[in-house]
């Protein structure tokens, strides 16, 4: 490795790549590539005062482990009332690459204990009423097809629904038609832990630099299509410029004005919509320790995908909790700890009519956010009574969750469309990658990154050398899953018991 040349801030002035965000994302990118070439050199630029402070912070992301195991909007009834069930095998199957990458990562001593970070903790879905009762028999029925949902089991009975999660049936009529589908090997992620340790390992290993309170003002394209990077210290009143030939934007809800800025046309025409969340947080301690599910439900009518509501069991630091929501709401911000200005800063001539078209076709939407930002506290207990009937005001308190930014982008039918789950916006050139989107995100964050790998780093991702050493990390990463039940049954269980999930 050569010498690395340092600004006056400490960050490295010619890094092989800038990485902006200090997420999920940019740390499983950062810990890919130095395994791919450990003599690369990484600059990471985050904006707040350390890593894992918003969108991958525990307290701002379900934790769930997306995969499609419980989340209904997933599994869409068709117009010929057949349930569809590919877009569940391939959330699935994304979250079986994560888990691979985080066994090798443990087996390698990056990951010390993976309980700091992951746990077993059951998978359902519940409904009430007898159409969504037939629904989610109907669901089950298709999903058991598949072999990664054959140790799913479902029941309509009241006894059994008592004896798999307690609180959903306490205080609840016999006679109301209830049904809930369960898989015991669902998992709950601190993804704020998870993070800090790739960071940890990230910054320990030689020509890699972490600069926290920093922001990037500008990003410029050079003529050879390198970037000059401008970024400025917290409280500092000049920018600094450092120079790299790639940059990767993962900064959640920050990304999109960054993406602006490189002024790249693969990114224009994108705008965001962003949404808020917040929880209901139970101050019994009894009930948390009486349930031990994440239980998702339907959706309401409008509600983004990130608002399923959910009777879920947490574990963030060691400590377990019980939650309920998410309640949205709107904020201008882009981020939890953004400006009032965020949206209005993003509009503009390329994006303008993309969201106009956008929002009109999406009122049921915005008459969502307004009913959810006018609930009382009574209100979203009601809410929370349909999950666990029993439920006292007083036993539950209201947290605020995290920003998401939800994508509008072109549509040559539409005008715009609000676009749900994650993209990968990357130039032609291969020399910048930004994601935009929200969930499954953290979940799918390997998936994610080997699509930034594949366009970005083309030639390298076809060599021999890089091709071994992701095999090592990814076990079946060119390979696919879904079509292959044998190998599925092969690598699942190992993977679960070195990631200590196993049943």
């Amino acid at each position: 490795m050569n010498s690395i040349e340092l600004t006056e801030n400490g960050l490295i002035k010619n890094p092989d790549v800038v990485l902006i965000g200090g997420g999920i994302m940019s740390a499983t990118l950062g810990v890919m590539l130095k395994k791919l070439n450990p003599e690369m050199t990484i600059q990471i630029v985050e904006l707040l005062s350390s890593v894992a402070l918003e969108s991958s912070h525990a307290w701002n992301n379900a934790g769930t482990g997306h995969a499609a195991l419980c989340e209904l909007n997933y599994t869409p009834l068709n117009e010929n009332g057949e349930i569809e069930i590919d877009k569940a095998i391939k959330i699935n199957e994304e979250f079986e690459l994560s888990k691979q990458f985080w066994a090798f990562l443990t087996e390698e001593g990056v990951i010390e204990n993976p309980s700091d970070f992951i746990r077993r903790v059951p998978h359902m879905s519940f409904v009430n009423g007898e159409e969504n009762v037939d629904y989610l028999k109907k669901r089950f029925e298709a999903m058991q097809g598949h072999h990664f949902f054959d140790d799913m089991e479902f029941t309509s009975d009241h006894d059994k629904i008592s004896e798999w999660t307690p609180l959903l049936d306490k205080g609840r009529n016999d006679s109301e038609k209830i049904a809930v589908t369960r898989v015991q090997n669902g998992t709950d992620i601190d993804f704020g832990s998870l993070t800090k340790v790739l960071f940890n390992y990230l910054v320990s290993l030689p020509g890699v630099e972490l600069s926290t309170e920093t922001a990037v003002r500008d990003l410029d394209e050079e003529k050879d299509g390198s970037w000059e990077v401008k970024v400025k210290k917290v409280g500092d009143f000049f920018s600094e410029k450092i120079h790299t030939p790639f940059v990767f934007i993962g900064a959640g809800g920050g990304s999109l004005k960054l993406l602006q800025k490189s002024d790249i046309k693969e990114g224009r025409g994108f705008g965001g919509f962003p949404v808020s969340g917040q929880f209901l947080v139970c101050k019994n301690e009894d009930l948390v320790n009486e349930h031990s599910a994440k239980v998702y439900g339907k959706a309401a009518v409008g509600a983004p995908p990130m608002s399923v509501p959910h009777l879920d069991t947490r574990v963030i630091q060691g400590k377990k909790s019980l939650l309920f929501g998410p309640y949205a709401g709107f904020s201008p911000k882009f981020l939890k700890r953004g400006s009032m200005l965020d949206l209005l800063s993003t509009v503009s001539l390329d994006n303008i009519k993309p969201m106009i078209a956008a929002g009109l076709a999406n009122m049921s939407l915005t008459e969502y956010l307004y009913q959810e930002v006018m609930n009382s506290h009574v209100d979203r207990m009601d809410i929370l009574r349909e999950f666990f009937p029993d439920a006292k005001d007083d036993e539950w308190e209201l947290v605020t969750a995290g920003q998401r930014v939800q994508i509008i982008k072109k549509d040559e039918v539409k005008g715009g469309k609000l676009q749900f789950g994650t993209e990968v916006v990357a130039s032609a050139n291969g020399s910048m990658a930004a994601l935009l989107g929200a969930s499954p995100g953290a979940s799918t964050s390997v998936a994610v990154i080997l699509e930034v790998l594949d366009r970005c780093f083309t030639e390298q991702m076809q060599t021999s050398d890089w091709k071994e050493k992701m095999k090592k990390m990814v076990q079946t990463y060119d390979v696919t899953l879904s079509e292959n039940k044998d190998l599925y049954e092969e690598v699942n269980p190992k993977v679960n018991q070195t990631l200590g999930i196993q049943a």
